[in-house]
């Protein structure tokens, strides 16, 4: 049978008091830190929502603030990306790839364009038709590789009307990461 003394007990209970202690003090930081991650939606726009960058030279942060480091840098005006938080000036954005960061809101804009089937890229055969109109029948206009950037006119749930450098028509709306499916706008 185990031998229990009244120093192993105190040292238990003193031990446990300070746990406690600790805990107490440290839950109002974390709740903090959580409340300054997460913050309220300010701008009272939709999240998630499609955005693209305004510059060619967008830091991607890993906080929402300059003291955080530069993950990463995109180079390309124009990238469509996923608004997915919001805290304070600043936009937790997501890419096409997945990649996730902090931008300054005043690098983004409201305009919207959209990427061809980024997941179909590097697979043989894989394109994506340009039509005259909204309809799979219609005149075929260009035929567009996947990763093609283009500008979205408007999306109407199920096809969006889309400029791809010289060429506009209509793609189906389950082939462009920029729109959500079954969304409906016009820019």
């Amino acid at each position: 049978m185990p031998r229990i003394s009244w120093v192993s007990l105190a040292c238990r209970a003193a031990l446990g008091a300070l746990v406690l202690g600790l805990c107490q003090t440290a839950a109002p930081l974390v709740a903090t830190a959580s409340a300054q991650a997460v913050g309220p939606n300010k701008s009272g726009l939709p999240i998630p929502r499609f955005v693209t960058l305004k510059s060619g030279r967008v830091n991607l942060r890993v906080g929402p603030g300059r003291n955080y480091p530069v993950e990463w840098m995109y180079l390309k005006t124009g990238l469509p990306v996923e608004i997915i938080q919001e805290y304070d000036n600043w936009r937790r954005i997501r890419d096409s790839e997945g990649t996730e960061g902090w931008i300054n809101q005043s690098l983004l804009s409201g305009k919207r364009s959209g990427i061809a089937a980024p997941w179909l890229r590097g697979k043989e055969e894989a394109a994506i038709t340009l039509t005259r109109d909204a309809d799979e029948k219609s005149r075929l206009i260009a035929t567009v590789e996947p990763g093609a950037i283009g500008m979205i006119e408007q999306c109407d749930g199920q096809w969006c009307e889309m400029r791809f450098g010289g060429y506009s028509g209509y793609v189906r709306q389950s082939l462009i990461w920029g729109a959500y499916p079954d969304e409906t706008f016009d820019d």
